[in-house]
């Protein structure tokens, strides 16, 4: 069969679709299933489901019979194009009147399918007109894919190797679809008839009986762990040394966080006995107007800590702690002042460990935050839990983003404190409890006794109760992350820092122990934010979430796949799931025993080029390679014949500059695995999460967050090519691909990176290509071929702009806005058929004392008027639209737009080429200018084509006011 070609594999709304993916990632973004629980590099589930919705739907140009010429393909793209820009939007992830107009061409284009293929060896089971097709991720982690394959109507797959995304998954997919529609069981919904009328839609009944028992567990927490976690009182004579307490004299405060600093035996021989502090700062709130810090105070050969309010008089000090300098530096004896170096310390910690000492107390005051001194009886406290069955699981000597071993860490349990310890286990206990519990009430409330747990796929009282337990327990889990000692707290927005804030588990020498039990980053607080997300989840289609390795499941047969793998040495993700897999173990091995079999998360096996797990950096890419070749040649054997695969990759920009210029080995061992594996590739799609394009990157392919990689199965009767019928290949194809892509408004900052689909496409189909000695010609020298050829149709379509524009991106392209030599701006103006005076005349240039430069946009002219400008160039619309639209906006430049008519599209063009010479010349500041006018270009025309838009008229000599 040839499949229909998908609109994937053509075009994409990129701009939407990087838009909504910013907007998601906003920490602001409420009710977001990654709530439920952290996985690290969750793909936003904007990008997710528009490429599942492109990667279903037809592309106009497979129906010629309907869409008959360019111009009606192209309009009807538009409209596809409109839906997904509707379906981004996180206001729509809900919304079923977007949803269904989304699933409608879903349904659509699977019947046109299923009509063309009835002759199909294999139509009953591929091709049923009354059901879609399933969905697989093989690399499901954080499980954004199959939950909206899942809200696009697609029973939804998830597998993944690691116990703790298998758990994430059933939580997003499979437990919410089989409980979907029942009212909560708890004791209170069952008198109040008021919760048991009402219709209880999707998973809101399950949401409430996790509120509910988390809510128990919450108190019964308190009633047995409480006097670790006293208020603190406000006396006399602490408002005597701090008059900015009297509204609170005599009141009880109950605490926020508890600040710590790490301490370590002076080097000073004379002070050897002294634990002395680790503080990286002394500051805690530095906010205008509303400052707090930690005064030291040394009284003999000891020290005590004492908080003050106001701005410290010796600034930088407070800002610095007890470090010698800047972030990174090593530490001074607070006491005599002596170096403290971190090989002192990383001694020491292993030796006889690092000891700890109370800094500060935060407490919740009336209007914020209330900063108090310690006290010893505080600190004694704190210090006297005493943990029992702690994870005792050993962390890995060696691993991608850890630093923690070198100070003594060894076990999971050393990454926290006494009474984190005691809170955690005590949580993690009361899970168990609460199963009982919600299983009792469960009964009472009619569910039947079927005795299959959910493991055992039960729907009864057991399984529900076992549903219940999974998200109570994953809260548990997710509470770790704010409750360990290598938390920090940032003095900026006076909150606590968690530790996954980055994919890593780096070394804190000033810490902070939340109180399970305040308003501030409690336990229950994970309980709220896990049934605050509940209202995204999806309860249509069944999902199915399993634990399987990539590399030999059966789970993609038949199946459209779209899936996000590890990304060769970014981030290793066994590792560090161990972290919140010794807790969810401890309180989920009952319910899913076989998931939780094992003291650790499987590594082995794990996809990532870690060196210190294979022995040599060479080892670890050769096993990436293989492993990955090896999982992606699954999917080529088993993917439904009709749907290209799509794959994400995470660039990281881990490149050298070579004589082909920048590359990245983790990308080409990726594209090379992928190619390997028998895959032809269709399209190359860069999706960018940041909310803006950062001028500092710019000129970097490290500006895509992801790649998606769009595949089909290649022939297996595909032949070989030369090198030299590969470039012609590429000459004649990637021209037409170019403009079908700038047609499509893809951003500058996009354009190398999604011209390489095309290009590898071409490379691609053909089995090998060799070059002149008969050796295949390598991924990295075929994508520098593409780059080559993009920057010839590029310098090509000069040939539409005049003369004088001709001349200023030559120009440009050697000397931007600086000043060069009148001689060589003369010489170079002759070869271009034009003259220095001439584009002086024409307001681009400026030539005095025999140099020559060219104006730039905030040098222009603001009266000046196309319609009046009898030497016109595409240059100077260029320039003045960026002066327009960075001074007043899209609207000012639409105005202009309306005025230049169909003359505006090549502004648009040079936009493109000027953009391309910046980067390659790394000139940030210029190519955010002519990137950002490409992106803003779809509202611009939007604007000028608005009745009542009036041409831009520029202010006249003799107008009166």
């Amino acid at each position: 069969m040839t499949p229909k070609k998908k609109l994937i594999e053509v075009a994409l709304p990129l701009v939407a679709i990087n838009s909504a993916s910013a907007l998601e990632k906003q920490p602001f973004t409420r009710s977001h299933p990654r709530s439920i629980h952290i996985w690290w590099a969750r793909r936003p589930l904007a990008a997710a489901r528009a490429v599942i919705f492109a990667q279903m739907v037809d592309d106009p140009s497979a129906h010629p019979d309907i869409y008959k010429d360019e111009k009606a393909q192209e309009k009807e793209r538009q409209r596809l194009f409109r839906i997904i820009e509707d379906l981004v939007k996180w206001e729509n992830t809900t919304n079923e009147a977007v949803l269904e107009r989304a699933r409608a061409e879903i349904w659509q284009s699977w019947r046109a399918a299923c009509a063309e293929n009835v002759d199909h060896p294999q139509a009953k089971e591929l091709f049923d007109r009354d059901k879609l097709p399933a969905f697989h991720d093989p690399f499901a982690g954080g499980g954004a894919l199959p939950l909206e394959a899942q809200r696009l109507g697609l029973e939804a797959y998830a597998s993944d190797l690691n116990p703790v995304a298998v758990l994430i998954n059933k939580a997003m997919i499979e437990i919410p679809p089989k409980f979907a529609g029942r009212p909560p069981v708890t004791p209170e919904s069952r008198k109040d008839k008021n919760l048991i009328e009402p219709e209880w839609r999707g998973a809101q009944g399950l949401a409430e009986d996790v509120r509910y028992y988390g809510q128990w567990m919450r108190d019964q927490a308190e009633k047995r762990i409480g006097h670790l976690y006293p208020k603190v009182e406000i006396t006399v004579e602490m408002v005597r040394e701090r008059p900015d307490l009297k509204r609170y004299v005599d009141k009880k405060l109950t605490v926020i966080a508890w600040l710590w600093a790490r301490t370590v035996k002076s080097p000073n021989p004379a002070f050897a006995q002294v634990d002395v502090p680790l503080a990286s700062t002394f500051m805690l709130s530095t906010k205008a107007g509303k400052e707090v810090y930690v005064q030291p105070v040394i009284e003999g050969d000891g020290y005590r800590f004492t908080v003050r309010v106001g701005k410290p008089r010796d600034a930088g000090a407070a800002k610095r702690g007890t470090k010698s300098g800047s972030s990174g530096s090593s530490f001074l004896c607070l006491i005599s002042g002596t170096p403290i170096p971190f090989d002192y310390i990383r001694t020491e910690a292993k030796q006889r460990g690092l000891g700890v000492r109370l800094m500060a107390i935060v407490a919740e005051g009336e209007r914020g935050r209330v900063y108090l001194s310690p006290t010893p009886k505080m600190e004694a406290i704190a210090l006297s839990a005493q943990a029992q069955d702690v994870p005792e699981t050993d962390l890995p000597k060696k691993a991608l983003g850890f630093r923690i071993q070198e100070y003594g860490m060894t076990r999971w349990c050393d990454l926290f404190t006494p009474r984190q310890l005691v809170a955690l286990t005590s949580f993690s206990d009361l899970v168990q409890e609460a199963r009982n519990r919600v299983k009792r009430d469960a009964l009472a409330a009619g569910l039947p006794d079927d005795d299959r747990g959910l493991d055992a796929g039960g729907t009864g009282a057991p399984a529900y109760a076992d549903a219940v337990t999974v998200y109570l327990a994953m809260a548990t889990s997710r509470w770790s992350d704010l409750s360990n000692s290598l938390c920090s707290w940032n003095n900026t927005n006076q909150n606590v820092r968690a530790l996954f804030a980055r994919q890593a588990i780096p070394m804190n020498w000033d810490f902070v122990e939340l109180s399970p039990f305040s308003r501030v980053g409690s336990w229950f607080s994970t309980v709220v934010s896990s049934v605050e997300a509940s209202v995204s989840l999806c309860t249509g289609p069944v999902g199915y979430a399993l634990q399987a390795d990539a590399a030999s499941q059966d789970v993609s047969s038949g199946k459209v796949v779209s899936t996000d793998p590890p990304y060769y040495d970014n981030i290793g993700y066994a590792d560090l799931s161990d972290f919140f897999y010794v807790w969810l173990r401890r309180s989920l091995k009952p319910v899913f025993p076989d998931l939780f079999a094992t003291l650790s998360v499987p590594k082995a096996e794990e996809l990532v080029a870690t060196p210190y797990r294979h022995g040599s950096k060479e080892k670890a890419e050769v096993f990436f390679l293989d492993g990955m070749t090896q999982a992606i040649h699954r999917l080529a054997e088993q993917v439904h014949p009709a749907f290209p695969v799509t794959i994400y990759y995470a660039f990281k920009q881990s490149e050298s500059d070579g004589a082909n210029g920048t590359a990245s080995t983790g990308w080409e061992t990726f594209l090379d695995a992928v190619i390997r594996a028998g895959f032809v590739l269709s399209g190359t799609w860069p999706m960018r999460t940041e909310r803006a394009v950062r001028s500092v990157s710019l000129g970097s392919n490290a500006l895509a967050s992801s790649i998606i990689l769009v595949c089909r199965p290649r022939a297996a009767d595909a032949p070989a090519a030369t090198r030299r019928e590969f470039v012609t290949a590429l000459k004649v194809e990637l021209p037409e691909a170019l403009k079908h892509l700038q047609r499509g408004n893809i951003a500058p900052v996009d354009l190398a990176q999604a011209a390489i689909g095309p290009g590898m496409a071409v490379y691609t189909r053909y089995a090998q290509v060799l070059d002149a000695s008969g050796k295949p010609v390598s991924v990295r020298e075929a994508l520098a071929l593409i780059n080559q050829t993009l920057d010839e149709v590029l310098a090509e379509q000069e040939g539409d702009f005049d003369a004088d524009s001709r001349w200023a991106v030559a120009w440009f392209e050697q000397w931007g806005f600086a000043e060069g030599e009148f001689g060589v701006a003369e010489t170079l103006s002759k070869a271009k058929n034009t003259s220095v005076g001439g584009m002086v005349g024409a307001g681009i240039l400026a030539s005095k004392g025999g140099k020559v430069r060219l104006l730039k946009p905030s040098e222009l002219p603001g009266d000046w008027d196309p319609a009046t400008d009898l030497r016109l160039t595409a240059w100077e619309m260029v320039h003045h639209l960026i002066r327009i639209q960075e001074a007043g906006g899209e609207p000012a430049a639409a105005a202009l737009v309306a005025q230049l008519g169909t003359k505006a599209e090549l502004a648009r063009e040079l936009a493109y080429r000027l953009y391309t010479v910046c980067e390659r010349r790394k000139r940030a500041q210029e190519a955010f200018s002519y990137n950002a006018l490409v992106q803003s270009w779809p509202e611009i025309t939007r604007l000028a084509r608005e009745p009542g838009v009036a041409p831009m008229r520029q202010p006249q000599m003799f107008d009166q006011e």
